[in-house]
């Protein structure tokens, strides 16, 4: 009969531990609501472990903190990938070290269903961002919920948490619950003007150090039309739209290969806006 029971009377670190002692091989299947993940484990060994778009240690890192769900395992089920390298030990104790950890972050984030949206914010204070907060930030639409984000970034949910703690913490991103307001109204559906102009201003340091000082009369007038389209209500179009005149622009003065430089710097701070927007 295989082992089965619930997370919310055993932590999966401790189950994992209960089955590794004993050297076996087999998988567990982790189910909490629509999320279903495995955990392969050789001679007692984890080796690989998948759930939605995770795989490998980060997928354990994901569902070890669960507190609900149910698991079971079942022996002698097999994987043919190896993409844990790291031992039982050393996996369990950053997974402790990361469930001890969001225990923290649960205290402002409650739950993965709840729904970020950008707190309206008074004076015009820069914002400023890390370059994976500005990835996350493009993706924030006052609809998708973390784990929707998550999903779409091909994230962890834990690490996408503890960006937003940091935001929620300053006041720059709030939470409603997914029924909340499903017109939209008094909630910001996307980044605020100070967001977009913030993020303006890294695209054009990006494009003037690519293009040098000859082309930098031009990135500039660009950089002047995209913050007064900003300022008078426009939204994340703008910024693709700057992004792609910059492009061009550098395409002429320095040719496609500088070009397509400047757009792999960009990407990183546009973190996929067109993908993530469908």
């Amino acid at each position: 009969m295989a082992l089965q029971g619930s997370l919310s009377e055993l932590s999966l670190p401790d189950v994992i531990q209960l089955v590794s002692v004993s050297g076996k091989s087999g998988a567990f299947h982790l189910v909490k609501g629509e999320e279903q993940g495995k955990i392969f484990l050789k001679d007692g060994q984890i080796i690989d472990a998948f759930i939605g778009n995770l795989r490998g240690e980060t997928a354990v890192y994901e569902m070890a903190i669960w507190s609900s769900g149910d698991f079971s395992f079942e022996p002698g089920e097999s994987s043919a990938e190896v993409t844990v390298q790291r031992s039982n030990a050393n996996l369990m104790m950053e997974a402790a070290r990361r469930l001890d950890e969001w225990r923290v972050l649960s205290r402002r984030i409650p739950s993965l269903d709840l729904v970020p949206f950008f707190s309206p914010r008074e004076g015009q204070d820069q914002v400023t961002l890390s370059p994976q907060e500005w990835i996350l930030v493009t993706h924030v639409d006052g609809h998708r919920s973390i784990e929707d984000v998550a999903t779409i970034l091909r994230w962890s949910a834990f690490d996408v948490s503890k960006l937003l703690f940091g935001m929620i913490t300053s006041g720059l991103v709030g939470l409603r619950e997914p029924e909340e307001d499903q017109d939209g109204g008094g909630f910001h559906a996307g980044p605020s003007p100070i967001t977009l102009l913030g993020l303006a201003e890294k695209i054009r340091t990006v494009a003037i150090d690519v293009v040098g000082p000859g082309g930098e009369k031009t990135i500039e007038k660009q950089y002047a039309g995209a913050c007064t389209s900003i300022e008078r209500g426009g939204d994340l179009g703008v910024i693709r739209e700057m992004v792609a005149q910059n492009s061009k622009a550098i395409s002429l003065l320095k040719g496609a290969e500088v070009a397509a430089m400047f757009d792999e710097q960009v990407r990183p701070l546009l973190g996929g806006i067109d993908e993530g927007s469908s």
